[in-house]
């Protein structure tokens, strides 16, 4: 078996690559080899520091992961492994396959100085101290430990960075450590996922950068810092009955997973579901919210593609998390067409975050008119602030608040409303829960899985664009002889 485990790619420089060609699709094999590629040099350093792996549904993303990490602990002798997945028991499961495989080939069997099966404790470690544990994804995971190789299956599940910030960072003091995240595409809540593909491309592109996704000078560091993507997805605008879709985003079909199987699939799932599991094709919706299914992904529209209007109302809304964890500021207006637009302007960490931000110099647009609820909800603190600072603002307020979720469902079914791409927003319009409110209703920020106080701010601005600061109307304190701020 040691022989099997070493060898492989002298042509790439590197010299001991796991080689396992009889178990070895020929798309797994070519991803290891090109995933595990060296810089040049005498330290062996990987090339790619963060790999992601985006393939179908499966089409054998553990058992790759299987290999790796066998690979590693036993012939590379990496000294820390770190399995991670949304859910401990898929880590562990993971982690089962590993130990199951090490401890059935008698040559590396004699090199496992301990398994631990305690719950939640599990480990499996060499007599020369390599060490491999599972851990679930949360912010926890990892803390106080450094890892040489770190794997988060699922990536696409991750709806925050608490998770990625805990566990991959455990790898900063590690010159040859690398971090995997392996999924199919995601939605609209896959927020890592996204962004961490955005500035892959970005880095492929290089020049041609998206300037949101890489920071001026970050490319200077490609070299040393380089994120490298491998994904097997449909081309884009390919209809779901197109097998050459199929095959672009199911590199194991025709080995282990038959066509029968795809028109199936394509037959009974929905056309998000399809998409993201068995293209691995990114949708911009969730699995609920308020809207019409697809409709809130009719309201995108690319930066840089419109033109505000300058003589136009600018309007803002402020809304808080349900735990107070973040204040994020929307504003609307209307562009040249005469189309209303929401923006995510601003995500702060409280109200002391949202006044050193309102009074920043730098900030140059200031609204026609801001509202947001100053009774009874998370948000409604900030009144006192406001007062103290003497900033005017409409108050939200009874039966105002269910015509703004009217208005803010009309626009974005019909079509007539406009949003950027922006994850917060998104996630909430695809996943807020409603609760009743007399003939109408209200977004539910306590009960949504999500974080639902940037829909709650779009609908605050949609209501101050259609009842208060109308296309081409003077600003609300003007109308109302109030001060303007």
């Amino acid at each position: 078996m040691r022989a099997r485990l070493i060898q492989l790619a002298d042509e790439l420089g590197q010299p001991e690559l796991l080689e396992l060609a009889p178990a070895l699709l020929p798309w797994q094999r070519w991803f290891l080899i090109h995933a595990l590629e060296l810089l040049p040099g005498p330290d062996k350093v990987f090339r790619f520091r963060t790999v992601l792996l985006l393939v179908a549904r499966q089409n054998g993303k553990t058992s790759v992961l299987v290999i790796l990490i066998l690979w590693r602990l036993f012939t590379d002798g990496a000294p820390m492994i770190i399995g991670a997945a949304q859910n401990l028991d898929v880590a562990e499961e993971t982690w089962q396959r590993v130990v199951d495989i090490a401890e059935a080939i008698p040559e590396l069997a004699a090199e496992i100085e301990k398994v631990s099966e305690s719950n939640g404790k599990k480990f499996i470690k060499l007599d020369t101290r390599e060490r491999y544990r599972p851990q679930a994804s949360n912010r926890r995971g990892g803390r106080g430990w450094s890892g040489d190789l770190v794997l988060l299956d699922e990536l696409r599940e991750h709806q925050t960075w608490d998770a990625w910030a805990a566990i991959s960072k455990t790898t900063m003091a590690r010159d040859r450590a690398q971090t995997y995240g392996v999924s199919n595409a995601g939605d609209a809540a896959s927020i890592v996922l996204r962004h961490l593909r955005k500035v892959a491309l970005a880095f492929i592109n290089g020049d041609q950068a998206d300037a949101e996704a890489v920071e001026d000078g970050a490319l200077e560091f490609v070299d040393e810092s380089a994120i490298g993507l491998f994904e097997w997805s449909a081309k884009e605008g390919r209809s779901r009955w197109d097998k050459d879709g199929w095959y672009e985003a199911n590199p194991s079909l025709g080995h282990t997973i038959k066509e029968a199987a795809i028109a199936a699939a394509a037959s009974s799932d929905p056309e998000s579901i399809f998409r993201t599991e068995v293209l691995c094709q990114f949708v911009d919706t969730g699995n609920g919210g308020p809207f019409p299914e697809g409709s809130w992904a009719g309201t995108k529209v690319p930066n840089g593609s419109f033109t505000r209007d300058q003589n136009g109302p600018l309007v803002m809304c402020l809304d808080m998390s349900f735990n107070r964890s973040w204040l994020y500021v929307l504003i609307g207006f209307y562009d040249t067409e005469g189309r209303p637009h929401v923006e995510l302007a601003a995500r702060l960490a409280g109200t002391e975050a949202f006044m050193k931000w309102w009074k920043n110099p730098k900030r140059k647009q200031r609204p026609n008119a801001l509202t947001f609820q100053a009774k009874g909800a998370p948000i409604s603190t900030i009144a006192t602030d406001f007062d103290e600072e003497e900033i005017d603002y409409l108050e939200w307020a009874g039966q105002d608040l269910g015509i703004a979720s009217g208005i803010l469902f009309d626009w974005v079914q019909s079509g007539h409303l406009a949003t950027l791409p922006q994850p917060p927003l998104d996630i909430a319009a695809s996943t807020a829960y409603t609760k009743p409110a007399g003939d109408g209703w209200l977004i539910d920020r306590k009960s949504s899985p999500e974080d639902a106080a940037p829909l709650v701010g779009a609908a605050g601005v949609v209501w101050l664009l259609k009842t208060h600061a109308q296309h081409n109307r003077p600003s609300i304190y003007e109308e109302h002889g109030l001060r303007s701020i």
